[in-house]
């Protein structure tokens, strides 16, 4: 059976112009939407911090023990999330279900501890026994809720309110907006928890071991080469031994330094090629050597040294410190170290 060219036609121009176009355009219009709300709210959270956002943060900052994360739902998901983060950035931290603290999960959360309760309404039934449990041994409440007069903000010692914001939901009823807010929030309280802890890079990396975030954090010192593995010679050592030593250490330079440590200068394979003569091995190293050639101290991070050898041209960075040489790093160190 064949169809007749104005069928064919007019299943064409259903395809290009039909209901999927205007689905797809209600599509966005609704995230879009969405996105709006939240950034909204986003926004008045922001203008209604004050007092109370400083107390938690004084809490929280003075809490010896850990910051106990808990809520019920879709707060509660929110809660491990800010847990996560807490203890990610120097904030030791975790998170507790109130439905399971009632269980004997009370006995995880001691007087040296302070409590970080999350609830829409403030009214959440399953988190009354923590409530009690806080105010009993006097363990610091921080209650996040968007109902000022609620049993949770009453009983908190610095209660964030949520501003009045809607849901994104059209039904007003899904938790997105409210989420929304609890999860900036709490990036709010970590990142000024680790500025007033003054929490740096390396902090970050005793906690971030592992991943591309660990490898970005890498110390020049976790991969450098030290000890016997450096190409190290005096100042009047003869270039033939000079030419050993940058062979067998493998690195293709060689390291100055006088009687007392100090680093002088360099050797590499162009300083060679720039004196090649007949008369080069009846030099000494110090006729030879670049002086102050580009180092980099221990504690810079290894992504940096890649930087500066890609910048300059170079392969290898000797470590200096204090005016001494500690170790050397190759390029090809910071590669298989997965710097990048």
């Amino acid at each position: 059976m064949t169809q007749s060219p104005d069928g064919a036609s007019a299943q064409a121009d259903a395809t290009m112009t039909g209901p999927d176009d205007s689905l797809a355009g209600d599509d966005l219009a609704s995230a879009r939407r969405v996105l709006d709300t939240e950034a909204e709210a986003l926004a008045a959270l922001g203008k209604s911090l004050g007092p109370s956002f400083l107390t938690a943060l004084d809490i929280m900052a003075a809490t010896e023990g850990r910051v106990i994360i808990s809520g019920m739902g879709k707060s509660g998901h929110i809660g491990r999330k800010i847990a996560a983060t807490l203890a990610s950035t120097g904030t030791p931290a975790f998170f507790v279900h109130p439905g399971e603290a009632s269980h004997g999960d009370l006995g995880m959360i001691t007087a040296s501890d302070s409590l970080f309760m999350l609830s829409n309404s403030g009214e959440t039934t399953e988190l009354a026994d923590l409530v009690a449990y806080a105010a009993r041994f006097s363990i610091p409440l921080v209650g996040v809720t968007s109902v000022a007069g609620s049993a949770l903000a009453n009983a908190a010692d610095a209660a964030l309110i949520l501003p009045n914001a809607p849901e994104a939901c059209p039904m007003g009823l899904a938790p997105t907006t409210s989420t929304t807010l609890m999860l900036a929030l709490g990036d709010a309280l970590s990142v000024a928890l680790l500025e007033r802890r003054q929490f740096s890079p390396a902090d970050f990396h005793a906690l971030h071991p592992g991943g591309k975030l660990g490898r970005r954090l890498l110390k020049v010192s976790d991969i450098m080469h030290d000890g016997k593995e450096l190409p190290m010679v005096a100042p009047e050592t003869d270039m033939s031994e000079v030419l050993i030593t940058m062979t067998n250490k493998r690195f293709g330079c060689a390291g100055i330094a006088d009687a007392n440590g100090q680093f002088l200068g360099i050797i590499t394979d162009g300083d060679l090629r720039r004196h090649m003569s007949p008369e080069l091995l009846a030099t000494t190293a110090v006729e030879i050597m670049t002086e102050n050639p580009t180092t980099i101290g221990p504690n810079a991070l290894a992504s940096e040294a890649l930087a500066i050898m890609n910048e300059k041209t170079i392969t290898n960075l000797f470590v200096v410190e204090g005016g001494r040489a500690l170790g050397i790093l190759h390029v090809h160190d910071c590669l298989r170290a997965g710097v990048a």
